[in-house]
């Protein structure tokens, strides 16, 4: 059986926009402040942001937005959590 996943995501559209998120602090900060990817993705593109670092449109139709607005759930639980053990609340 071949794994049909690119790192465990849908494809590679799915993994480099995940992959910008998590590890450009910026867009992890507005991903927080965000419901779902699709809201994420009408904020990214007014301040005129139409792609990552690496070319992939943010909008592309082949991004599983499903699997990013349960990611982006994961990590406002972990952000919340990482600041309730840090004494914030």
């Amino acid at each position: 059986m071949t794994d049909k996943t690119y790192n465990g995501w849908k494809n590679y559209e799915t993994w480099n926009v995940a992959l910008w998120i998590g590890n450009d602090e910026g867009l992890y900060n507005l991903s927080l402040e965000r419901d779902t990817y699709g809201d994420f993705v009408e904020t990214i593109r007014e301040l005129g942001m139409t792609e990552t670092p690496d070319g992939v449109a943010w909008n592309d139709s082949g991004i599983d937005t499903e699997a990013l607005d349960e990611h982006f759930e994961e990590w406002r639980e972990h952000h919340e959590q990482t600041y309730r053990n840090c004494g914030g609340g």
